[in-house]
């Protein structure tokens, strides 16, 4: 009696399946009563933007266990809500529709003469047809820096074709904001950050509910790597908050003056956190209370160095460089409308050809909100850095062993990209034209078979920039359409948004869903190796994040340790006494006499593995100098050692070696001064 309700089942099934063959033997099975189109939506709005690829997206991992797929390290999803809202035309997305998304700044009626941003930063006089929605006559164009790139559907285009981390950096800036003629809100730039993140989260529910639910849709956003792991290996797209703003926490400065303290920033990266950040710029465009920028370029970087003037009260100031990384030129080129903005008798200042490095680093409270990124495992965009800035960044990162440093869209200097890769960073090259992409990808491919790495692309879209232009319809090697997309799974035809159809011969990357047009054009200039390299730039950019989770401070055996010195600098108001190098704090220091021939020894109270030491100068700092190991205190060995030191910070890594006294022995000094030193660390590795 068991048996039998078992066997009538089998029976019902076996019919139920004998049937089934039987119709799709006699028709066709609707894909929709299939339900195997799950990268489709069951509802999309109508009517809306085509996407122009068919083909299920890839799922699941390689052969080694690594996800595939390209990364945008760099874009701007809602900068349109950035600036006072009204500098960037167009929405990313809207309950209203596509028509509503889709159009013109009031401003820009009838023809766009009140386009005042546009012809700042692209000349002419910023004419043009302010109609978007269906006709897109004049734009999205890749030389309009002021209307919308990223509607969500060509976003979905980019996905399809094969992108699989998108960072969605919330950006604004005060300055900018305040001095713009045309605004509809308040120009506090952490409103603006926080209006951003939740849009962030609206389209991802907007998304959702075309897909028929929560957590449905194909626009993810995650906040560890983990869960974007687990995201992508679904095929969907893993969507990280990152920040690009110039004065974070109202971390400002006026006339050198820091607008902000240690809590300010606590409390700033707190909530960043909270909201689901996880990278962040700490200056752009502007010195700020935290930080020395790298310059921008002609008449926009006059306009830029003129919101210098009204942000801080004083204008770039340069020296020259002391070493082969610099900034960009600065900008120097006119700019009537930003310089108007002037108070009369101020002009913004010359500057000398061969001084092309901010004279302004990394402040104090910059260092103190880097080490408090590290606290939280977040990650630091060094680009916008300057020079001096970004050398004491990737000190302390190689002093503490932190690999989450990204350079999202080549705004460091290309000098610095081995010192990136070697603490286990991620590189990402801005959207140049495929030429000069592939051309700049081919010139640090042997750094990524060196360390094993994926490559990026930062696109900057809705980041006012410029995007490659048309290499034209009768350049070599077109991309043809419809093309294949890089795994093989899709076919990518011409993209159609209403009336208008991109081609990227003849248009160039005008929008975002020309993104995996942009890549077949690459593959077509540069060949398949680059496009290889780009498809493991999703990998690679997850395991610098996941390494910065996974990081651990290690153990300063030097911390609170007895110390001696060969002498140390008599000052009847400040203690320069050898402790003060091991006290954990910067505040103070430890100072010799004024001779070559000078010491710090410290003794660790019992015999450790010593591997690491790291050695914080002040200005007078030690050019030849040896990091020297003992067990008794009498016999010493030499563990590194240099004759070309700098100053700043050093890290002296070396094979493991049982110790119990260490001695940094001055041979040479850096200045006229003695030797000094804020602080000594001692680990194991």
């Amino acid at each position: 009696m068991a048996r039998r309700p078992y066997r009538r089942r089998k029976d019902v099934t076996l019919v139920s399946l004998l049937l089934l063959v039987l119709a799709m033997a006699l028709g066709p099975t609707p894909s929709s009563a299939a339900g195997t189109d799950w990268w489709n939506p069951t509802a999309r709005p109508a009517p809306d933007s085509q996407i122009n690829v068919t083909g299920e997206p890839f799922t699941g991992t390689n052969a080694q266990g690594e996800v595939r797929g390209f990364v945008d390290a760099h874009d701007h999803l809602f900068a349109n809500e950035a600036f006072g809202g009204r500098l960037i035309c167009g929405k990313t997305f809207s309950e209203a529709g596509i028509a509503d998304a889709l159009k013109d700044c009031p401003e820009h009626y009838p023809d766009g003469s009140l386009a005042i941003f546009d012809f700042i930063t692209n000349g002419g006089d910023g004419r043009h047809d302010p109609v978007g929605w269906p006709t897109f006559k004049d734009w999205p164009a890749h030389d309009s820096l002021t209307h919308q790139q990223n509607y969500y559907a060509w976003v979905e285009r980019a996905w399809r074709g094969g992108q699989r981390v998108l960072v969605n950096d919330l950006v604004t800036n005060g300055v900018i904001c305040s001095v713009y003629f045309f605004k509809d809100r308040s120009c506090d730039e952490m409103t603006s950050i926080r209006l951003q993140a939740k849009l962030t989260y609206d389209l991802q529910a907007y998304i959702d509910k075309m897909y028929g639910g929560t957590g449905k849709g194909w626009f993810r956003i995650v906040t560890d790597s983990g869960q974007a792991r687990e995201v992508i290996k679904q095929g969907k797209l893993a969507v990280i908050l990152g920040v690009e703003t110039s004065e974070p926490f109202g971390c400002k400065q006026v006339l050198d003056i820091a607008q902000c303290d240690k809590g300010d920033i606590d409390a700033g990266l707190d909530e960043l956190y909270a909201l689901g950040v996880r990278s962040m710029f700490l200056c752009h465009k502007f010195d700020n209370a935290l930080c020395g920028v790298r310059f921008d370029e002609g008449g926009l970087g006059t306009a830029i160095n003129v919101g210098q003037f009204l942000s801080t009260g004083t204008f770039w100031k340069t020296e020259k460089c002391t070493g082969p990384q610099h900034d960009n030129p600065i900008g120097t080129a006119a700019a009537p409308e930003a310089e108007a903005k002037l108070p009369a008798g101020v002009t913004v200042p010359s500057y000398a050809s061969d001084a092309q490095c901010n004279v302004r680093g990394l402040t104090d409270l910059g260092e103190y909100a880097v080490r408090g990124m590290m606290k939280r495992k977040m990650m630091l965009e060094i680009d916008h850095m300057s020079v001096k800035a970004t050398g004491r960044v990737l000190d302390i990162f190689e002093a503490e062993s932190y690999p989450g440093v990204l350079s999202s869209h080549s705004w460091m200097d290309m000098n610095w990209t081995e010192r990136v890769y070697g603490l286990g960073g991620f590189v990402a090259q801005y959207m140049h034209g495929s030429e000069a992409f592939s051309a700049e990808a081919k010139r640090t491919d042997a750094l990524r078979d060196k360390y094993g790495v994926g490559y990026g692309y930062g696109t900057d879209m809705n980041g006012v920039g410029g995007w490659p232009g048309p290499r034209g319809a009768d350049a070599p090697h077109p991309v043809t359409y419809p093309f294949r997309s890089v795994d093989g799974g899709s076919v990518i035809d011409k993209q159609t948004t209403g009336e208008r159809t991109w081609d990227l011969n003849t248009d160039g990357a005008a929008h975002y869903g020309l993104v995996p047009d942009w890549i077949e054009d690459i593959r077509l200039v540069g060949g398949q190796d680059v496009v290889d390299d780009l498809f493991r730039g999703a990998e690679s950019y997850l395991d610098t994040w996941g390494a910065a989770e996974k990081h651990q401070a290690g153990v300063n055996l030097a911390k609170g340790a007895p110390a001696t010195a060969s002498s140390a600098e008599w000052n009847p108001f400040t203690s320069y006494a050898p402790g003060r190098a091991v006290d954990g704090t910067r505040d103070t220091r430890w100072a010799s006499d004024w001779s070559d021939d000078q010491w710090l020894r410290i003794d660790l109270g019992s015999t450790n593995l010593v591997g690491r030491v790291t050695l914080d100068w002040e200005r007078a700092y030690g050019k030849a100098y040896r990091v020297e190991l003992s067990t008794d205190g009498v016999n010493w060995q030499t563990a590194w050692s240099t004759t070309s030191g700098d100053g700043g910070l050093d890290t002296a890594r070396f094979t493991g070696t049982p110790a119990r006294y260490v001695r940094v022995h001055g041979l040479d000094r850096g200045t006229d001064w003695g030797y000094s030193l804020y602080e000594v660390g001692v680990h194991s590795g």
